[in-house]
């Protein structure tokens, strides 16, 4: 089972630290395990920590006050969260929640900082990061008041592979019609006739325990 070193060692900007920088990462992390729906961080609070998925499925969403509730992004094994706020010294924006048993790295602000201030890699990463990030959120406002449900289902699964966010996602996602619902918005069952149309473009199978992705690009460009 992957633990939070691995997940460093692994990550884009991991093999580009010295050991001595590694060293100092790796002091600063630790590890929790969260429970399907429990608050992995929440809007409002004091932002103390980098966040990485070591295993399993976050969602990043906005839940008001009115009991209204908007689904921003996924966040699957591999995916680095939270350096936007770190940055800006405000509080959290967002909350993120486990839709399924999960295991995510802490790294404190100080050791996240000191890698900004001592490793050019690491600063290239971020700024890949941060553009991957408005890219990935300027996409979405596009998919919420464009697309139909169907397209906007096979960008929620498509974006679960952007290759600088998240890098460890394998094309057989573990992941529930449930858990896809949650994601983009609707119910587990639009979910599931969402999948079926996928399905019947031969984009993606259903399978036990999760969804085989088939056609990627076809998955990113479906709609258009």
């Amino acid at each position: 089972m992957k633990n939070a070193e691995e997940l460093l060692r692994s990550s884009l900007w991991g093999p580009s630290l010295t050991d001595a920088e590694m060293a100092r990462a790796l002091a600063g992390t630790t590890e929790k395990s969260f429970a399907p729906g429990a608050f992995i961080c929440m809007k409002g609070e004091p932002v103390t920590h980098w966040m990485g998925i070591i295993d399993g499925l976050g969602k990043m969403a906005s839940h008001w006050t009115t009991g209204k509730t908007t689904s921003l992004t996924g966040i699957s094994s591999g995916g680095w969260f939270g350096e936007g706020s770190l940055l800006k010294e405000e509080p959290r924006r967002y909350d993120v929640m486990a839709i399924r048993e999960t295991r995510v790295a802490f790294m404190n602000r100080a050791t996240f900082l000191w890698l900004l201030d001592h490793s050019i890699p690491f600063n290239r990463f971020m700024i890949a990061q941060l553009n991957e990030r408005l890219g990935q959120f300027i996409g979405m406002m596009e998919n919420e008041r464009l697309l139909d449900i169907d397209t906007r289902i096979a960008r929620v699964l498509a974006a679960l592979f952007n290759p600088v966010l998240y890098p460890g996602t394998q094309r057989f996602l573990h992941i529930s019609q449930e858990e896809l619902g949650y994601l983009a918005g609707v119910s587990r069952q639009r979910a599931n006739q969402g999948l079926k149309v996928l399905e019947d473009a031969g984009l993606v199978k259903s399978e036990y325990g999760g969804i085989h992705v088939l056609d990627l690009d076809g998955l990113r460009g479906f709609g258009d």
